[in-house]
């Protein structure tokens, strides 16, 4: 029997190739920690829409979408022309210009929270200024997160206790960084609440749909409760929507649940696939990066921001397009049906093959989780949660299992076990990825991995 590794590097010869040239390069031949595949990642040549090529050929759904900046698919038309046209005139200024201020307005238009907006280059960089920012509103030093919750690379937050370990996530985070960062478990009110009494806490942040990009989902209430409880002791309340921003609504996260932050950082969708991310909340809070007519705040008070490529025009022109485009909600209820029919057509083949497992989502991303005990979705997509219990996590040696063999049947998931879908995948993408998921079930039932 031949196994889903063994097809794996059969079919992809050329990213083998590739892969064994780039390790004399690169850190274990990456370029990003996600991209990092056993035994070698994917490498490819173009795409267009839905789908992407591979350099030995191999059409491919993707569902990593950009890691979710592609909510149009790649090389949307519109997109693509706006960039070049901007290409053509200049792609640095070293200066202001018009197209900054159409991209800032619509930040304000679409995002509730967003009374200014300060643009950077990726959402890293967003999520370290929004916690600067706070720091020096409040005074204080700490911050509060929350397990698996992820907030970019910055000391701040890839240093703090992670889940249940008592090791940094990162190494190279000093004990000093490491001790003003506090990792609580997700949707105990109670807990944050007693923490934030000791009022040495300058924000909590945390990713509004739940940890992981959904992966683990929040329970019913909480964000209103964590809303309460930091306007009561003064803390900032930060949401993280670097994926969620303009994802599950036009206005983020925070539109669907009516709930809002003081800060929210926003990165991938916000720049229409380019670099470029953003700081956007109260005016007040914001404010603090602005010069004045006052030496002593200019010196001592403001918080510095500089950034080469903040506001870049071929960001900005992509931006502008892109939330020009899904501000009306059109684009979003196509790309929710897409994730809809995938959700309950992948719960369907996990059913009838009597395989532990389920799959669910928000909006217009998913999960699966397999050889667990879940409680599936009944009605929508959203995981049912239960007594409180969050969805297990997929073995490693099955998720790399599954990964490996949808993208044998031409499916590329984001990471190893979930997706992000677009606008532009169609029934047929869909049809295509649920008799690419039913065969790499029947694959791994073969190997007694599921």
């Amino acid at each position: 029997m031949t196994t889903i590794r063994e097809t794996y590097r059969r079919l992809h010869p050329g990213s083998d190739r590739l892969h064994e040239e780039a390790v004399r390069t690169f850190p274990s031949g990456v370029t990003h920690d996600i991209r990092h595949l056993t035994p070698f990642p994917l490498y490819v040549d173009h795409a267009q829409g839905s789908r992407k090529w591979d350099v030995d050929g191999n059409e491919v759904v993707d569902y990593v979408m950009g890691h979710g900046a592609l909510f149009l698919g790649h090389a949307y038309p519109d997109i693509t022309r706006a960039v070049q046209e901007q290409a053509a005139k200049g792609t640095h200024y070293g200066a202001s210009h018009e197209l900054e201020l159409k991209w800032g307005a619509l930040v304000k238009r679409l995002i509730p929270s967003a009374e200014a907006v300060r643009f950077t280059n990726s959402g890293t960089e967003a999520t370290l200024m929004a916690i600067r920012l706070a720091r020096s509103y409040t005074g204080r030093d700490r911050l509060l997160k929350f397990d698996h919750h992820f907030h970019g690379w910055h000391d701040s937050v890839v240093g703090a206790r992670y889940g249940e370990s008592d090791t940094p996530r990162s190494a190279g985070v000093p004990d000093a960084t490491l001790s003003n960062t506090i990792s609580l478990p997700q949707n105990d009110i109670s807990l944050v609440e007693s923490r934030l009494a000791d009022n040495d806490v300058a924000a909590v942040i945390l990713e509004p749909t739940g940890a992981s990009w959904g992966t683990f989902p929040l329970r019913d209430g909480f964000l209103a409760d964590l809303r309460e409880v930091t306007a009561q002791h003064n803390t900032v309340l930060i949401f993280d929507e670097v994926v969620t921003g303009f994802r599950v609504s036009p206005g983020g996260a925070q539109a669907h649940y009516a709930v809002t932050p003081d800060l929210t950082t926003v990165a991938k969708i916000l720049a229409g696939g380019l670099p470029g991310g953003a700081v956007a909340g109260e005016a007040d809070i914001v404010s603090l990066m602005e010069f004045r007519d006052d030496a002593a705040w200019n010196t001592r008070r403001r918080v510095f921001h500089p950034g080469t490529f903040n506001a870049n025009p071929l960001s900005a022109a992509a931006g502008v397009t892109m939330l020009s485009l899904v501000e009306t909600g059109e684009f979003h209820a196509r790309a929710e049906a897409a994730t809809a029919r995938l959700v309950r057509g992948m719960n369907q083949a996990i059913t009838s093959r009597e395989v532990e497992g389920c799959v669910y989502g928000l909006a217009s991303y998913f999960h699966v989780s397999l050889n667990s005990e879940c409680s599936r979705p009944q009605d929508g997509i959203e995981w049912p949660l239960r007594d409180g219990k969050a969805p297990p996590r997929t073995a490693p040696q099955v998720a790399l299992a599954l990964k490996q063999g949808m993208l044998n049947h031409g499916v590329d998931l984001m990471g190893m076990t979930g997706g992000l879908v677009s606008a532009v995948h169609s029934d047929e993408d869909v049809d295509r990825t649920l008799q690419a998921f039913e065969a790499t079930l029947d694959e791994m039932r073969a190997e007694s991995l599921v």
